[in-house]
């Protein structure tokens, strides 16, 4: 507590608790939030309970682009930055893949996710044939497994501008995805504009991902199973799903990350790995208690 109250101090306490502790708790409830508030965003959107963030193609397109990246020699420093812009880039390629018109067709954006998502994992699969075993293998490996190890406030200070301007976009658009609900050409009749609608959502989840992605690498589940969490606790409301939901995420990727590095210290489990060894068999214990028929 000392600690807390007196950052300036030289102590190693606070040392330890502001150049270590709280980044890495502010970090871990970025991470959270922005997952689980894109995945709230796009099952509200699409209506499908079984959408998960990384559906836009920004963790496939990250991993990939790290992958090639570190078998090039980049340096290990600007793996975040590069993971950050490929990632938004492999989201604009889906958008344009699943347009219809001028708006996006649910059931396109689902088969372009999963496709382009694909390719991205064999040109990881390729890139670590390459380099075969070794620091530079043992580092994609880690990263694509998930680990907040080794961020500090400059790489959240770098991230939080995109997670700030994706968090205001998404909130902007809950009154309108709260009239989606009814079906899109009920929400057109009342004033809806559901292209732009679609393409504010889309635009909003991939920034949340993509500051995620940079800051933690690949963490499954958290945006798939908060939102239905969230929707548990507060309805289908979005005006109360959504803050139910960013603090959910928040609390489950500091309480996992917590768990991480307790439970076989000093060893560190990879962030990604407890996640989904907590995250599927909750997530199929809320769908086959029907949490996942909210929108169907």
């Amino acid at each position: 507590m000392a600690a807390l109250l007196h950052p300036g101090s030289h102590a190693d306490a606070a040392t330890i608790v502001w150049a270590l502790r709280v980044p890495r708790i502010a970090i871990a409830a970025t991470v959270g939030a922005a997952l689980a508030l894109a995945g709230t965003l796009l099952q509200a959107l699409l209506r499908n309970p079984l959408i998960d963030p990384y559906i836009t193609g920004v963790s496939s397109g990250a991993g990939a682009a790290i992958a090639i990246a570190v078998t090039a020699g980049v340096a290990l420093a600007a793996i975040p930055a590069l993971g950050f812009a490929a990632g938004l880039a492999t989201a604009v390629l889906v958008a344009v893949l699943a347009r219809r018109g001028s708006g996006l067709d649910a059931e396109r954006l689902i088969l372009a996710g999963v496709s382009i998502s694909a390719l991205m994992s064999a040109l990881i699969a390729l890139a670590l044939t390459r380099m075969g075993h070794g620091n530079a293998s043992d580092a994609i490996i880690a990263w694509l497994a998930g680990s907040l190890s080794g961020r500090g406030w400059t790489e959240l200070a770098a991230a939080a501008p995109y997670a700030l301007a994706g968090a205001a976009l998404g909130v902007a658009t809950i009154p309108a995805l709260n009239a989606v609900r009814v079906g899109e050409r009920r929400a057109a009749t009342l004033g809806v504009d559901v292209v732009r609608l679609q393409w504010t959502v889309l635009a909003a989840a991939a920034l949340l991902t993509a500051a995620a992605v940079a800051l933690a690498g690949l963490l499954g589940f958290v945006g798939l199973i908060v939102p239905h969490l969230a929707r548990r606790v507060a309805g289908t409301d979005l005006r109360a799903g959504v803050p139910a939901a960013l603090l959910i995420g928040a609390a489950l990727v500091i309480v996992a990350d917590a768990l991480s590095r307790a439970l076989f210290a000093p060893l560190e489990i990879p962030l990604g790995v407890l996640l989904a060894f907590v995250g599927v068999p909750a997530f199929l214990y809320l769908y086959l208690r029907g949490a996942a028929r909210a929108y169907a």
